[in-house]
């Protein structure tokens, strides 16, 4: 199937590592240019050498962008027009989290998770959003997660952190659909990195990978309907597919893709 994405140019935010990593990896595959904002420069690189010989048509950079930092991202934006003249696709993937009980956490802690998990989309949609209205025409598609809709314990601030970007994606989609932009929020359940390899040494899923020893994957693998547990791929499918033609008339939608996970 043609997804019509070839030649498309995509920023994807924190796509040097695990989930960000799929999603670069799959829209290089269909042909798209793909900017990665990351601040984690040297995986970013890595990740967009393997991008370039996949040989889809389009062409990966990557960009050392902190998305708590708006001149940063202004930045990013900027570069990615000079580059290549037009963005059709943001992908709003950066997320981070320490999991502990509400109790336990601190409100530096709280203003790190918002931070990054939700004014990291609000930073990065305000400034490509004009662009979008400019040419009629543009895809939002940002990472929630189920923790958001099931509001799983030692997760409370990341939760709702992810359920406010699930009510903005919503908001900005009823506000700009009269402008032919698109916004959706794809959420994941739990879906540790393939391979220590597949996350860079800033991020957070680096030391995800550690802990997710086979035990503990057939443990948590228990509590998903498909008795297993989410992989990068998976997400990167679900969000190639919402930044396609192919879903032209899908917007302010949510959808988990986490095994029936948020079914339960």
């Amino acid at each position: 199937m043609d997804l019509g994405l070839a030649g498309k140019t995509v920023i994807v935010t924190g796509g040097g590592s695990n989930i960000g990593r799929a999603i670069t990896l799959t829209f290089a595959q269909e042909g798209a240019n793909v900017v990665i904002a990351d601040f984690d420069e040297p995986q970013a690189k890595k990740v967009v050498g393997e991008a370039n010989t996949l040989r889809g048509g389009g062409r990966a950079i990557a960009i050392k962008t902190d998305v708590t930092k708006l001149n940063e991202v202004q930045a990013a934006v900027k570069k990615t027009l000079e580059e290549f003249g037009k963005i059709d696709v943001l992908v709003n993937n950066v997320g981070w989290e320490s999991m502990m009980y509400f109790v336990d956490s601190t409100p530096d802690f709280w203003d790190k998770i918002v931070d990054i998990n939700y004014k990291g989309v609000l930073r990065f949609t305000r400034t490509v959003l004009p662009h979008f209205i400019e040419r009629k025409s543009g895809v939002i598609i940002n990472i929630g997660s189920d923790a958001a809709r099931m509001g799983d314990p030692r997760e409370a601030t990341y939760a709702g952190a992810k359920g406010a970007v699930i009510s903005f994606s919503k908001a900005v989609a009823r506000e700009n659909g009269r402008f032919g932009v698109r916004v959706n929020v794809v959420c994941p359940g739990a879906t540790p990195p393939d391979s220590a390899e597949a996350a860079g040494d800033l991020s957070m899923s680096k030391g995800a990978a550690m802990f997710w020893t086979e035990e503990v994957r057939a443990q948590w693998a228990k509590n998903y309907p498909l008795r297993r547990l989410g992989r990068a791929q998976d997400i990167a499918n679900a969000v190639v597919f919402l930044a396609s033609d192919r879903a032209s008339f899908v917007t302010g939608q949510t959808l988990s893709v986490s095994g029936g996970y948020s079914m339960v």
